[in-house]
């Protein structure tokens, strides 16, 4: 029997693989090679699943997904690497009645179709015929949510080589809080471009939205609520305080002083105890009579 096995080992050991073979090794091989890439991959790695916003974060109404877009993580994978900027500033256009939106009325074009989308649909559109902006769709006939300012906090370099590209001269260097401090700006910082509208945040490999690990969850109280930028020939609808930023941060586009002491006002209010206001009564009740 020893015989006969070494006779077998030797006939199987020359025998040549036929064309199936090699090609079913061929594609194993790269199964494996995809599997390796994955598994090294910062984007499939267990925790970025775990940080990960999915479809349920964007199932909210406009100005409630604003709001909760700050302090989020917008993450672009591109070929120099991964550009990571927090979320420092939003705004809501409502569709419908909000005249200022693309989409006021229900009115739908080629243009805003990512709008009328699944909420977490990324709305791209061009402005002045050179610049970007971008948008998530929310919950609401036509509702989305822009994106205005954004702090860097990874691919500073790069960050900063994508703007230098765009500027129209060679002036200083940009510091940091100047890479995305503005809608336009966040698009050329983070390499986004018109190739990622209507493209699906919850799912899409090039771009997507994570928590913040190392930044504690944003307080309500820092949440300023102001009028919106740029929209003043739309009347009544530019004043509505659909705007949306961190207060004190240095990313932010633009700084509305007078919607921060309201703020304040309403802070105070809300932070006061009902037993100072029982003695507030009390003494105004005193000087009255």
């Amino acid at each position: 029997m020893a015989g006969i096995k070494r006779k077998m080992t030797v006939a199987t050991a020359g025998k040549t693989p036929s064309k199936h073979t090699k090609q079913k090794h061929a594609k194993l091989k790269d199964q494996n090679d995809v599997t390796e890439q994955q598994e090294k991959s910062h984007y499939f790695s267990e925790k970025n699943r775990q940080q990960r916003l999915g479809e349920e974060f964007f199932q909210q109404p406009c100005i409630s997904l604003a709001k909760a877009l700050l302090g989020k993580v917008l993450v672009r994978r591109c070929a120099e690497g991964e550009l990571r900027g927090r979320i420092v500033e939003t705004e809501s256009y409502l569709g419908g009645e909000d005249k200022a939106s693309h989409s006021a009325g229900g009115k739908r074009t080629e243009r805003n179709t990512a709008m009328f989308m699944k909420p977490g649909t990324i709305y791209v559109y061009p402005i002045y015929g050179i610049y970007l902006c971008m948008n998530v769709s929310s919950e609401g006939e036509g509702a989305a949510v822009l994106l205005r300012s954004a702090e860097p906090l990874q691919g500073h370099s790069i960050m900063e080589q994508l703007r230098s590209a765009r500027r129209k001269t060679e002036g200083r260097k940009l510091k940091d809080r100047e890479l995305c401090n503005g809608p336009s700006k966040l698009c050329q910082a983070l390499n986004i471009t018109r190739c990622l509208d209507r493209r699906d945040l919850a799912s899409d490999p090039e771009v997507w939205l994570e928590e913040d690990p190392n930044a504690s969850p944003v307080d309500p109280e820092n949440i300023v609520s102001a009028a919106r930028v740029g929209i003043e020939s739309h009347g009544e609808w530019a004043k509505k305080p659909w705007r949306f930023y961190l207060r004190g941060h240095p990313c932010v586009s633009v700084v509305n002083k007078e919607a921060e002491r309201k703020q304040e006002s309403v802070n105070e209010m809300n932070d006061t105890h009902p037993s100072d206001l029982s003695r507030n009564s009390e003494r105004t009740t005193v000087n009255v009579t």
